[in-house]
Formats: C-alpha cells, structure tokens, sequence
C-alpha cells in the first residue's frame, strides 16, 4: 500500500466516505503524496500526457499573437499584464515572451508576465527555463496570497492552459429520478462507490440552471470549483480578458445520455484508464471542461462572452499555416515534415487536439471586441501528411 492510498484509507475510517471531490483533491494535490503537489507529475514524451505548448512553439507563437491584439485594444500606452494561472513547465510563456520580442518589440516591452503555481517542481522547472525572461524585467511569480489581495487587479489578460480539466470534481448519478452523489468508501483496503445525499446544496440546482436532465443510472461530474474560480478571475481583472484553453463542451452535448458514465478520465505513462482507484497519487485525474457553465458565471460576474471555438479554428485563424510556411523555407525536408507532423496533433479534429480542446475568451470593460481568434475561416485551409496522403481542413 503506497503513502497516499494508506493516507486516504486512514482518513475514511477515522471519518467516514468523503466525496470524490475530496479524493480527487487528495490524489492530485496533497503537498506529499499527491499527482501535483508531491512533483510526481511529468508532461511531455517521458511523462504521462501531452499538452499544446510541449508540441509545438507556435502553440505560443499564435497565443502570443491573439495577446498583442489584446494589447492594442487595451491601448498602447499602458502596461499590458499577462497572468498564467498553471504554467507547468513554463513552455507557454516562454513561447509567448520569444514570439513577441522577435515579432512585436514594442507590445513586449510594455508587458509584465506573471505566473502562479502550485506544484514545486514545475516551479522550479519554470524558474530555469524564464530565467533570461526575469533578468530583463518580463517575468514574476505571485502567490495565491496575493491574488487574495484586494489591492490587486489587473488589466490585460489570464490565462489558462489545461486547468480547469484537473480541478477536483463532485460525481453524481441519477437514481428514480434524482440526482445521488457518489462517495468513495474503502472496503478490507480496497476503495468503493457509496451513493449518498448531496453533500451540497449547490449540486441539487447546477443541472437544472443548465437545463439538462441526467438520464436513469447516467453519471456526470459538476465542476464546483471550476464556477469559484471563474468568480476569483472576474474579480481580479479590472479590464482585459479571460483566456482559457482546455478540453471540454457546452452543457448540452457534455452531459448528453450517450456519456452515461460521464467524462471521468486517467492517464498514466500516456495509457488513458477511467480507474481513479488505480495508482494513487501516480496518475493524472481529469474530467471535461463545462464551458456552458463557465460562460453563464462569466454573464453573472460581468465577464461577456468574447467567443467560444475549437482551438483548430483559433490556431488557423491566427496564421498558424502562415507561420509554419515562413519557418519552413529554410528547413531541410526531415526537420519540415517533422514540424507538419507535429502541428497536426494541435489541429486535426479526430485524432488530435483540434476539436475536443476550445478557447473560450471572456471580456470585461470593453464593447464588442472582434478578436482575430474567433473569426470565422474563410477558404479550405490544409496540411498534408506527405507520408501518408491525409489532409487536415480547417
């Protein structure tokens, strides 16, 4: 029995079942044993899961350009603050620091990038990785102490990237009709399903301000903490933008009958698993992003709906062909194909990242901004696999 599963076990029987939001909370975020906080969590090729900017810079590169629009929209006189909440390794706002000092030096150096993370070894990792960045002046970390602050508030743009997909989650299930949440309990040692009573009064209206209805036996997941963090967001940001990338749906389709056992999933050594009771504090837990909800809090704060897309449709329509073409000229044919390669795991719609990840903006204090990231494409847009013929149309 490895330390968090002992720990957790130790807990249930002094106590009783706990949600699985608590367990969820344990397993990923317990400063010893947890995914996070203990520095167990690895991204990338050698690690458990891949994210946008460990792809590919011009993951960055297009973020970066979506930024200095912001900025310009904002004014350009003023400091524009870039606040990541979440950076893992760094890669992100390392990506968007080079892109605008080699792309846009005057919007670069007007902003003021700030980070905030939990985990201390992607601390430390970001800290190496931004160290010119914070010579120069660009990069600082916060703690959440300060965000706490009421004399803090920014105006420029949060970000995001696979965030709210790992907050803790409260499980439920329909039973004769009604919504029942499911603990976990442990039995002889082994971790079990309980269903009880809601454990609060919240989850008994979250569906129906959604207006869906869960099905008899479907399972779904509500994402209580992703709606308080939203709220902390809307408060910080005097004036500018949300950003926020993640994988997820809108309401209708994410809590749909077919998904009967909900969006609940696991990923361990880049295996995906929907076993949460299975390597303890060695594995990724994540569930799908319930933009509806993010957006209709959003309303209630004051944060309007910029726009909502495929993060396919953001990429292409910040130039992401434009740029691969550009940096392609002087590349040898390999080192090309390899990059073509690569960028199809951020866009193509079925078996990459393209369609099941969004981008939802969300504004404050400006009217009707028109964002390059959400305009409509026009002409069939493409890259070909010339190793295999396939074809990516935006």
């Amino acid at each position: 029995m490895n330390d968090l599963r002992h720990f957790i076990i130790s807990r249930i029987r002094a106590e009783g079942p706990v949600t699985f939001a608590r367990f969820m909370d344990w397993c990923l975020y317990h400063p010893d044993y947890g995914y996070y906080g203990s520095g167990r969590a690895k991204i990338g090729k050698e690690g458990d899961y891949y994210t946008g900017p460990c792809v590919s810079p011009l993951f960055g590169g297009m973020v970066a350009k979506q930024l200095c629009q912001m900025s310009e929209l904002l004014g350009n006189n003023n400091t524009f603050t870039v606040l990541e909440i979440g950076g893992g390794r760094g890669f992100l706002c390392a990506d968007i620091l080079a892109w605008m000092k080699r792309r846009e030096p005057a919007i670069y150096s007007r902003i003021e990038y700030c980070l905030i993370e939990r985990s201390p070894v992607f601390l430390a990792e970001q800290r190496h990785r931004l160290a010119e960045s914070v010579e120069e002046g660009k990069v600082r970390w916060l703690s959440t102490n300060a965000l706490a602050s009421e004399a803090f508030s920014l105006s420029g743009c949060i970000i995001s990237n696979e965030l709210v997909d790992a907050f803790p989650v409260h499980r439920l299930i329909c039973e004769q009709g009604e919504p029942r949440e499911i603990y976990v309990d442990e039995m002889a040692g082994q971790f079990v399903e309980l269903h009880g009573a809601l454990s609060d009064p919240r989850l008994g209206s979250y569906f129906s301000s959604l207006e869906v209805t869960l099905v008899e036996g479907q399972m779904a997941e509500v994402n209580l903490q992703a709606l308080m963090w939203l709220e902390e967001m809307a408060n910080l940001l005097k004036r500018g933008f949300l950003l926020t990338i993640d994988y997820g749906d809108q309401a209708a389709r994410l809590y749909d009958s077919c998904r009967s056992r909900g969006t609940l999933r696991c990923f361990y050594q880049h295996q995906l698993s929907d076993s949460p009771f299975e390597n303890v504090g060695r594995q990724d837990i994540t569930t799908h992003v319930n933009f509806t909800a993010l957006m209709l809090r959003g309303e209630e704060m004051g944060m309007a709906l910029t726009g909502l897309v495929p993060q396919y449709r953001f990429l292409l329509a910040m130039g992401l062909l434009d740029e691969l073409a550009g940096i392609s000229v002087d590349m040898d044919p390999l080192e090309s194909l390899q990059l073509r390669l690569s960028l199809k795991r951020l866009i193509e719609p079925e078996n990459g990242m393209g369609e099941i990840f969004k981008v939802l903006i969300q504004h404050k204090g400006l009217e009707k901004p028109a964002l390059q990231g959400l305009q409509k494409l026009g002409a069939v847009q493409m890259i070909t696999d010339t190793t295999g013929g396939q074809t990516i149309h935006g």
